[in-house]
């Protein structure tokens, strides 16, 4: 870790020499162990290592960011002097430039993102042979798409002139599987996955495996549903797609430009009053936790929708400088692009209801398991997507539909949106299953 940050500072102190008025430099060191099965055997194999390191450089207020792999000498001082020919020739950005030392994280916080234990390649192969075995078990499926385990570890550096010098490293896993179920044209597919920074947290070969094989045999024989109005329960597996368009919604680049449908909805409730959002980069093992943001600032739990109401803007410090406001320490950046307003771990809190007894109450509806294809109008929030899932009667599972196309207003869906009980944390972003009532189904 401490090699990478003194090439970070490296960069930053040679382009600094050259004449930059400012500067800051990301390196990352990663690597990736992958494997991938189909019918018990090994179908693709790969193992990645790469080091690279992007450089921001400021002439007055024109910026231009370079990135390399190279990382001598020689090729660092190319980069520099490459890196400030171009910010020289940018266009000057009045809302462009480094944080204020005043804003900068200070505190080291330990987010226990890095796992001891880490596995072999054996392992990983066999973890994901299980889960395609478990999954052929299941009465009804009929072969394997594949399945596949990995392993991956991410160190990163970050370096500026405003005096941030800061590192974090993470760790990551994941198993999957992918299953058929049916012959033909009658055929369905469907699949499971998991994955975490620590490898004990990962879900098992086994249920992985099942629940793919469960769920695509539960997808046989699917119906095609007629035009009406009807409530929607969004399962868990994709609900968490309402907060990221949300998180779009309320993003500082997109209200500066005046291009989303929230832009004139600050500190007004939105959602019910019982609803909370809540975006927390300091959340221990988080897949999406970070001790600082992109540009070096301060990061803090947040509400994004406290008891319905909208609070503020995702911000980083060029939006928050368009807006006249505070920055929210949310920038995010890769190692070749300017920082963007960006969330970490959300969640949407759980409501107090089951799904099945939102099902039971409803007596009839569609619950979405799946989408396919997508028209979302970020300006207007016009909603429309192509979905499968389940009809539902009497608050029962009746039988599985595909072909339907669910349709609405973000706005209208957010007012209406009731959470269930049943939120887990499986990734970055989290809900549990949201009914929305009197939605517009277009079928057959």
């Amino acid at each position: 870790m401490t090699e990478l940050l003194d090439i970070a500072a490296d960069l930053v102190a040679r382009v600094r020499k050259l004449g930059a008025t400012a500067a800051d430099a990301m390196a990352i060191d990663q690597n990736e162990l992958s494997i991938s099965i189909r019918n018990g055997e090994v179908e693709n194999m790969e193992r990645s290592e790469a080091k690279g390191i992007g450089l921001r450089v400021f002439a007055g207020q024109s910026s231009a960011i370079v990135s390399g792999s190279v990382l001598t000498a020689e090729s660092l001082q190319k980069l520099a002097e490459r890196g400030l020919a171009m910010a020289k020739a940018a266009p000057p950005d009045e809302f462009a430039g480094l944080a204020d030392p005043s804003q900068l994280a200070k505190d080291d916080l330990d987010l226990d993102m890095v796992s001891q234990e880490q596995p072999s390649i054996e392992q990983l192969k066999a973890m994901a042979i299980e889960a395609e075995q478990r999954g052929l078990a299941v009465q009804g499926v009929s072969k394997s798409i594949g399945s596949g385990a990995s392993a991956s570890g991410y160190l990163v550096a970050l370096s500026s002139t405003n005096g941030f010098s800061r590192s974090y490293r993470r760790t990551g896993f994941g198993l999957s599987a992918s299953v058929i179920s049916g012959e033909g044209v009658d055929m369905v597919r469907d699949y499971d996955g998991t994955s975490a920074n620590h490898f004990i947290d990962l879900e098992t070969p086994e249920k992985i495996g099942r629940t793919a094989g469960e769920r695509a045999v539960a997808k046989r024989n699917a119906q095609k549903l007629t035009s009406r109005s009807a409530s929607v329960i969004f399962d868990r597996r994709v609900s968490a797609s309402l907060i990221g368009h949300l998180a779009g919604a309320i993003n500082g680049a997109a209200i500066a430009r005046g291009v989303s449908f929230l832009k004139d909805d600050l500190g007004k409730a939105i959602f019910k009053s019982n609803i909370d959002i809540v975006d927390d980069p300091l959340r221990l093992r988080g897949p999406a936790s970070r001790a600082f943001d992109g540009e070096g600032l301060a990061v803090q739990r947040r509400l994004l929708i406290d008891k319905g109401v909208l609070t503020g803007w995702i911000l980083d410090l060029r939006s928050s400088r368009q807006l006249g406001l505070a920055p929210t320490g949310q920038g995010a950046r890769g190692m070749a692009s300017q920082p963007s307003p960006s969330t970490s771990n959300v969640h949407m809190e759980p409501g107090v209801e089951s799904p099945a007894a939102m099902m039971k109450a409803l007596g009839s509806g569609l619950l979405v398991t799946e989408f396919i294809g997508a028209s979302i109008n970020s300006s207007t929030g016009d909603y429309s997507r192509g979905v499968s899932g389940f009809w539902f009667e009497n608050g029962e599972i009746a039988y599985p539909v595909s072909e339907v196309t669910v349709a609405g207003n973000l706005k209208d869906m957010f007012a209406n949106l009731v959470p269930a009980d049943d939120l887990i944390f499986k990734g970055a972003t989290n809900a549990p299953s949201c009914l929305v009532e009197g939605m517009t189904i277009a079928g057959k």
